[in-house]
């Protein structure tokens, strides 16, 4: 899940080198936090939230485990 999440941003991202992508795991079910920059956190969150509402869709339809999946965009 976090290669995919990975790949889109950097493909959206005008920074690409600026990219993170961390997974934590707890009670609630997997994190992920994915943190671009500043420039580009209007790119992954998309108009109306499209892009990042895309992105979590895309997660819990690759998710392999029972437990749920979030996602959380941040700039860095």
């Amino acid at each position: 899940m976090t290669e995919l999440v990975r790949f889109i941003a950097t493909s959206l991202a005008d920074q690409p080198d600026q990219v993170r992508v961390e997974t934590v795991d707890s009670d609630e079910g997997t994190i992920i936090t994915l943190s671009v920059a500043q420039d580009d956190l209007g790119k992954m969150i998309g108009k109306q939230g499209r892009t990042a509402r895309a992105m979590r869709i895309l997660l819990a339809a690759a998710q392999r485990h029972d437990r749920p999946a979030r996602l959380e965009i941040v700039a860095a």
